[in-house]
């Protein structure tokens, strides 16, 4: 802009540098909030060029046809159930994450739902879904415990009464690389994409995935006028983090079960949680596990934590340093005593995250942290 009949406080507002021809190795961060009227985007709490492109990629590795990015895990599931009608049946695993426990609570009293609560980890179980289920919500593998459930059975036991029934699981601790839950009868797929997308701890983010228009048109629209879409930077850097996805995924598993083996020779762990990878559903699995303590220590957990170096004790995981935390004050601290009794979530309880450190310092960290313990 080179109007001379212009002040220079005008032209300097009006400046910018053109894009055409730019070609940038990797997509910029557009950390705008509009656009012309001539763009695609047209405002950025519809869509944007960094949260469009973060999509594409999950829809690659999801091998499927939508994909909708939100601002954490939790926005990702409360658009999801809030799919459901006033005095519907939403059905939940029992073993599921604390705040998603407390958040079902909250949702279904104020819209008047039916909350039906199955082991659905137990085949059998699954003769208790009830006939009017509109919506199945679980995690495989499960927090904590790592149950496994069978996606495919407990669709076609759901759809065989009422075919118009939501399977929807929460597939974060697997990852689309090692479990794609459409691919096996589940209608939506969601991660908080805080963790193994991230996979450093520093940005949130959540996603939705489905193979369905109408369900996929209707998220974007909650997503537009609830404003809960992903910011262009947090998108930025969740795609920056998805070009290491299948190398850090690939070390959480050798890693793993390395440590699996390790702690077997554990005196002091009483048994260890860890999901059965059957090679179909379930193909490959790593980073996260959980033990319990032996019955003879007596509140071993603060000793244990606290004499741990290379462990970080927040609230995070699936990253590229080791943490380790207590499910009981932890992930689940937001339940009573009673739902805790009745997950079987214990002070004995402990989750192990596992980073990229050398695995023999870790090993040598958690051998002394053990012999630390008193019965």
């Amino acid at each position: 802009m080179k109007d001379l009949s212009l002040s220079a406080q005008t032209i300097a507002l009006h400046t910018k540098t053109p894009l055409e021809g730019a070609d940038p190795s990797v997509t910029p961060i557009f950390q705008n909030s509009a656009f012309e009227n001539t763009s695609p985007y047209f405002y950025t709490r519809k869509a944007n060029p960094n949260s469009q492109e973060f999509e594409e990629v999950i829809k690659t590795f999801e091998e499927a046809n939508h994909a909708i990015s939100v601002t954490t895990g939790m926005t990702a599931i409360s658009l999801v159930i809030n799919l459901l009608d006033v005095g519907q049946t939403l059905v939940i695993n029992k073993d599921i994450y604390g705040c998603s426990y407390k958040l079902f609570q909250r949702f279904v009293k104020k819209r008047k739902i039916n909350l039906v609560i199955l082991d659905l980890s137990v085949n059998e179980n699954l003769v208790q879904i009830p006939n009017n289920a509109d919506m199945i919500l679980f995690e495989t593998p499960t927090n904590p415990f790592l149950k496994t459930i069978n996606i495919e059975k407990v669709s076609k036991v759901a759809k065989k009464d009422n075919p118009k029934c939501l399977i929807v699981v929460d597939n974060t601790w697997a990852t689309p690389l090692f479990q794609k839950p459409l691919k096996h009868g589940a209608d939506i797929s969601l991660y908080s994409a805080t963790k193994y997308f991230s996979g450093h701890s520093d940005v949130m983010g959540g996603i939705i995935v489905t193979d369905d228009t109408e369900i996929a048109e209707t998220l974007r629209e909650e997503r537009f006028y609830g404003g809960a879409i992903l910011a262009p930077y947090g998108a930025w850097l969740l795609r920056r983090s998805l070009q290491t996805l299948k190398l850090r995924m690939q070390e959480h598993q050798r890693i793993t079960q390395d440590y699996v083996d390790f702690l077997r020779d554990i005196p002091q762990v009483k048994k260890i949680y860890f999901p059965q990878v059957d090679g179909h559903q379930l193909e490959a699995y790593g980073g996260i596990l959980f033990f319990e303590f032996s019955d003879e220590l007596i509140d071993p957990y603060p000793t244990f934590m606290s004499t741990l170096k290379l462990f970080g004790t927040g609230t995070g995981m699936a990253c590229v340093t080791s943490m380790v935390a207590q499910p009981h004050s932890g992930s689940h601290a937001s339940m009573n005593e009673a739902e805790k009794k009745e997950m079987g979530i214990t002070p004995k309880l402990a989750r192990l995250c596992f980073g990229f450190e050398d695995p023999e310092d870790i090993k040598n960290d958690l051998k002394l942290a053990f012999a630390a313990l008193k019965s």
